[in-house]
């Protein structure tokens, strides 16, 4: 296919002390003229993005300036989470505007859900393989 990168699984520790084999993806991400270039986890079961409350700082977001207030569930539920608008660029692809759940947790990680990324890029995941692919929407 043209147009498509192909990433390698990354081992990382999970909470549990495990090395499991994760789909993390190097991503910049650009709100306000600031770019920081950082990894997120493509999750399949993510309804939605999520962006650390530390990161929405670093890129210079006001957390008073979100009016968009979000419910999250599971281990995130308890944090209350709002909707960012930011430029992601992932390799040499077109920059595209991506919607994120800003959530007051500091230990959440960087994901990429269901809304919208999933509606900017296909993804095929070959576990097998230990690499996803993927491919901007045309």
């Amino acid at each position: 296919m043209a147009g498509v990168i192909t990433f390698p699984f990354v081992w990382v520790t999970n909470t549990l002390g495990e090395s499991v084999q994760r789909p993390l993806i190097p991503i910049a991400l650009t709100y306000a003229n600031k770019t920081i270039s950082t990894t997120a986890l493509i999750d399949t079961g993510a309804d939605v993005s999520v962006l650390p409350y530390g990161l929405g700082i670093e890129l210079g977001a006001n957390w008073d300036d979100q009016n968009m207030t979000l419910e999250l569930s599971g281990n995130l539920s308890r944090f209350e989470a709002r909707g960012i608008i930011m430029s992601a660029t992932i390799g040499t692809f077109r920059p595209v505007r991506l919607a994120f759940a800003w959530t007051q947790s500091e230990q959440a990680r960087l994901i990429l859900g269901q809304t919208n990324f999933f509606d900017e890029f296909a993804v095929c995941l070959h576990r097998f393989r230990n690499s996803f692919e993927i491919q901007p929407r045309t």
